[in-house]
């Protein structure tokens, strides 16, 4: 695999191991070794950096306003837009299948394959540099940051949506799973019955994929 150096330059780091580099940008359809356990560290630090950010700049928040921006800022819908920004997609190793897929890699495999960067860091040099790497790709979303107006998450905003019209909240059901246990991906139907609407979403946790979902039922309501 052709180093990416464009993408090093954005993280503002250069990896020593390339191969963990290699392993992040690499979907489990193409083969082995993947992506899947860096995701989960890359998570793990993401949260820790991002908590430990807002901290410091918002020391008259409560921890639920904390929570939130939190929320907010590791969710799918934002990673996946900063890693097209990094035109992330351009450099993952894909099964043919993902490759069919019309209009490049899928939210969902951007935003794991953004985590799995942030792990590949931080096991190459340390907190440190998984910290600096974050702020790299993170800074103008925390410069433009306004406690004052806390991004929601999208169940959140549907649910509050659908009260405000007094709707019945909308009914999140599993329709399939795919993987091994601990590599699951998670496909998941949100409805909206009374409405008569119905949307997808996936994910490696039935929480991503309900996110997802979410997302594509607002989308249909218009919001």
């Amino acid at each position: 695999m052709t180093r990416p150096a464009t993408l090093e330059s954005r993280l503002g780091y250069r990896f020593r191991n390339a191969a963990l580099l290699d392993q992040a940008l690499t979907h489990r359809s193409y083969g082995s070794p993947h992506n899947e356990r860096l995701e989960f560290l890359g998570d793990g630090v993401l949260d820790c950096v991002v908590a430990e950010l807002l901290y410091g700049r918002f020391p008259s928040l409560s921890e639920g306003q904390l929570t939130r921006l939190r929320a907010g800022l590791v969710r799918e819908e934002t990673l996946c837009g900063i890693a097209r920004k990094l035109a992330l997609g351009k450099h993952m190793r894909l099964g043919e299948g993902e490759l069919a897929s019309p209009g490049g890699p899928r939210s969902s495999i951007l935003a794991d394959a953004m985590e799995a960067l942030f792990g590949a860091v931080l096991l190459d040099g340390g907190y440190d540099a998984a910290r600096t790497a974050v702020l790299a790709v993170y800074g103008a979303a925390l410069n433009e940051l306004d406690p004052d107006q806390t991004g929601k998450d999208a169940k959140t905003r549907l649910q509050e949506y659908l009260q405000s019209r007094r709707h019945p909240l909308p009914e999140y059901r599993i329709s399939a799973t795919h993987g091994a246990a601990h590599i699951q991906t998670f496909e998941v139907e949100c409805l909206v019955a009374e409405l008569g609407l119905r949307s997808t979403g996936s994910g490696t946790s039935r929480q991503r994929a309900e996110q997802q979902a979410a997302e594509g039922m607002l989308r249909e309501l218009g919001q």
